[in-house]
């Protein structure tokens, strides 16, 4: 009987050890098999994934001259799980030259998640970052001492020339919100922050590689493991070529030394910018590396505001610039022709005084010529009173300007950092002064490219392509392999109406107020403004294009607090286009008035 009660025991210990086995089966399965984070916490105490940075792709002009380019520097990251014990914290602390303080405030930063949420113990952390080969050279002879240091090598941005820094933009280190963004990013990485850099970001920073690295029992680095079968190799970041014309750019920004404002300069028959300048600007080596952040403070405190991108950002009234395409839709709605008249008595004429005696019933080529204010408000009120219905009119006038790219950002360019400007609508003048409350009379002012309307000087440029081409232009864009040619906009303006305009064009530079800026052999055409401002002297304004019959280049030019458009920004636009056509300035005396001249006194060197 006692026999038999043992040997049926027998089934019930065999079944519970073959429970128990199955349990620890299932449970390893899961650990290895479903449950990765066994195996990763494993995986990273044997082997060391060292993530290898790719060189960020060149950046080149128009002509191949190299622009940016990589300089080597290194950082040193931490594996917080093997410096835990008789770690040499004294002697690490002083090859790097910081305290202990530093130290244990650093490796703080390193351990808080919410500062850094990819924090794991057996992983490499960022310790320091930017040091450069002679900063770095004390550690790497002591390396061995340190288990759990390691250096990687990457690269940071440098220039050829101290210009363009709006346009090509900087480099620095992802934010938290970058990180959650994109998964490419972890701690410590850099990214485009603004100009072509933020714009290309994704083309030029490349694919990072990854080098597998075994670790003995100790921690101790065995070299590659499997031979480098499953390293990864980084993939360079692409090069871009840009539209830019260096030696043009360096010319727009000597010329606006000692001023604030802009130069813009576009080839019309494909919307390649040749030049993008905005003053006051800084040097591109200000921000790269560790002195990045200081120089960045500085930068966005100065009152001059250098960070602003004034070609593409700041807006302004364009004056009488703007009364070329007021004549363009008034030909186009056939409420003038190009020999219509109107009378002007001078400073005497009202409701819109003239800035001049000139002569009374002046065609449209002479009103350009003498910017004639009662001649474009004579035809902008004939054309908002065309119909009896004024609203009809007013947006039929408004659609004929906004064809030329004003009042909008230019949406397929790649040119970040973009205003939109203004051309006021209906809605506008309705909450103003009350519906069917306000006429042609109310906001005259249009008529002469003042009151409402903002405009950029990237826009002006464009508006001069536009005008060169007879109609259309090509959305401004700054990567020359990208080829913006099907991005064509048609104006609503016919082509038979501008020759009239150009012409008038024309006439400003050689009987008018550009006359003594023109070089005749290049047939410069042009249109000068002086813009009213409620705070300080008017600022001067210039668009223009040459060659007159096959233009080559279009150029806006703004310089603020200056006064008459024809004293400053008519000689600058002349000397950029003679020094693109040419590929030389020949009058000298006018360059170095122009940028030795300081204008305002806030503009540092």
């Amino acid at each position: 009987m006692i026999n038999e009660t043992y040997y049926k025991r027998r089934y019930v210990v065999t079944a519970i050890f073959l429970v128990v086995i199955l349990i620890y089966v299932i449970r390893l399965f899961f650990m290895q098999v479903v449950d990765q984070s066994t195996k990763q916490v494993a995986n990273s105490m044997a082997l060391l994934n060292q993530t290898i940075y790719p060189s960020r792709g060149l950046i080149y002009d128009r002509n191949g001259e190299l622009l940016v380019y990589n300089q080597p520097i290194y950082d040193i990251t931490i594996i917080v799980k093997q410096i835990k014990q008789n770690f040499d914290t004294i002697g690490f602390c002083n090859i790097l030259g910081i305290t202990r303080e530093e130290f244990e405030e650093r490796m703080a930063d390193i351990q808080n998640r919410k500062k850094n949420r990819s924090y794991s113990q057996h992983t490499p952390q960022l310790f320091a970052s930017q040091l450069s080969k002679e900063e770095l050279s004390p550690l790497q002879e002591s390396l061995h001492r340190f288990k759990g240091v390691n250096i990687r090598k990457r690269t940071l941005r440098d220039y050829t020339y101290n210009s363009a820094a709006q346009v090509l933009g900087s480099v620095g280190e992802v934010s938290q919100k970058n990180i959650e963004a994109d998964p490419y990013y972890t701690r410590g990485d850099y990214s485009g922050q603004s100009g072509l850099e933020k714009t290309y970001e994704n083309y030029l920073r490349g694919e990072k590689g990854v080098e597998i690295i075994l670790r003995d029992n100790k921690g101790r680095l065995q070299g590659s493991y499997m031979d480098g079968q499953y390293d990864k190799k980084p993939i360079s970041g692409g090069n871009l070529i840009t539209t830019l014309d260096i030696r043009l750019q360096i010319l727009a920004e000597q010329l606006l030394s000692g001023k604030i404002g802009s130069v813009v300069a576009i080839e019309p028959k494909t919307g390649e910018i040749l030049a993008l300048a905005s003053n006051p600007t800084w040097d591109p080596k200000l921000l790269v590396g560790k002195q990045r952040s200081e120089n960045y403070r500085k930068l966005l405190n100065d009152k001059t505001k250098p960070l602003m991108n004034r070609a593409s950002q700041a807006q302004y009234s364009p004056g009488s610039t703007f009364k070329t395409i007021q004549a363009l839709s008034a030909l186009q709605e056939k409420v003038i022709t190009p020999r219509t008249i109107y009378p002007c008595s001078g400073p005497s004429s009202t409701p819109i005084r003239c800035t001049h005696h000139h002569g009374s019933a002046i065609n449209l080529e002479n009103a350009i010529e003498q910017s004639c204010n009662p001649y474009f408000w004579g035809a902008y009120r004939d054309l908002l009173e065309k119909n009896k219905d004024i609203i009809q009119s007013f947006n039929i006038w408004r659609e004929d300007i906004k064809s030329f790219g004003l009042g909008e950002r230019f949406k397929e360019s790649d040119i970040g950092e973009q205003s939109r400007g203004s051309i006021p609508s209906v809605e506008l003048y309705n909450k103003l002064y009350g519906v069917n409350r306000w006429n042609s009379r109310t906001i005259r002012s249009l008529s002469i490219g003042q009151g409402e309307i903002l405009v950029t000087p990237l826009q002006l440029a464009n508006q001069a392509a536009a005008i060169a081409n007879e109609g259309y232009y090509i959305t401004p864009h700054l990567n020359k392999t990208d080829s913006f040619l099907t991005k064509r906009h048609d104006t609503k303006i016919d082509k038979q109406y501008f020759a009239c305009v150009k012409q008038g064009m024309r006439r400003v530079m050689t009987n008018g107020t550009g006359r003594y800026y023109q070089v005749d052999s290049l047939q410069m055409c042009g249109k000068t403004g002086t813009v009213q401002n409620a705070h300080g002297k008017d600022h001067a304004i210039f668009i223009g294009f040459a060659p007159l019959d096959n233009p080559q280049i279009a150029v806006a030019v703004v310089v603020e607090n200056a006064g008459f458009g024809a004293t400053w920004a008519a000689p600058i636009a002349s000397l950029v286009m003679e020094q693109y056509l040419t590929d030389t300035i020949q009058r000298q005396e006018i360059k170095q008035r122009i940028s030795t001249t300081r204008l305002n006194p806030d503009v540092k060197e």
